[in-house]
């Protein structure tokens, strides 16, 4: 732990504007419309075992797709723009549709965790990481987006040993380990989770 926490603090001086940058332009999200939040959740959903680069690609293509596009037309647009799990995917973005408002109203909720966990209970295709990685573009800064990115990271430094499956419990354990770290270096785990990203990719996420 202490050479990451090492690495992070030199880390700082190099990349720690750019990433407050970032986080506050996350923050502005909040202030969308329904649809809109709803279009950025569609980006959580669909960028699970893909790379940003390329679902961020094909989100601008369907934009308001995602809301209106049948489930054939929607499933259709996604096959034709090389989109590998166009058929699961388009699913869990039709059941969700019907979620809109809710989340919208969700989101409104003073208790984080229960933001989160409501989006794991309701929202197929929703799990841990995604509810994370939708609430921290929405502005939330208190969860760990633990993909493979991060996790990475955190084997290489001995932080975890291996690669274990994301349950609720072992998500929740690993995401304490970095809320340690996190305190250590006075920063959130939102700012974090960016340390850790840029690390393995030398890159910071926009969406």
């Amino acid at each position: 732990m202490v050479s990451l926490v090492k690495q992070i603090v030199a880390l700082k001086s190099k990349i720690g504007r750019k990433i407050k940058n970032t986080l506050r332009s996350f923050k502005k999200n909040i202030r969308l419309n329904s649809e809109q939040k709803f279009l950025e959740l569609c980006f959580c959903i669909l960028v699970a075992n893909t790379s940003l680069m390329k679902t961020k690609k094909i989100w601008d293509e369907i934009n308001k797709g995602f809301i209106y596009f049948s489930k054939n037309s929607l499933k259709r647009k996604l096959k034709k723009l090389g989109y590998r799990f166009y058929n699961k995917r388009t699913n869990y973005i039709v059941f969700a549709r019907k979620f809109i408002k809710e989340i919208d109203a969700e989101l409104k909720n003073k208790n984080e965790s229960s933001i989160r966990e409501w989006l794991v209970k309701n929202i197929k295709g929703i799990g841990w990481k995604e509810a994370s990685h939708f609430l921290r573009n929405m502005g939330f800064q208190n969860f760990a987006i633990l993909d493979r990115h991060v996790l990475r990271v955190l084997n290489s430094y001995k932080i975890l040993d291996g690669i274990l499956p994301l349950t609720r419990k072992n998500y929740l354990e690993i995401e304490r380990k970095l809320k340690r770290i996190a305190d250590r270096l006075n920063i959130s785990l939102a700012e974090l989770d960016l340390h850790l990203f840029y690390i393995d990719t030398k890159k910071i996420p926009k969406k």
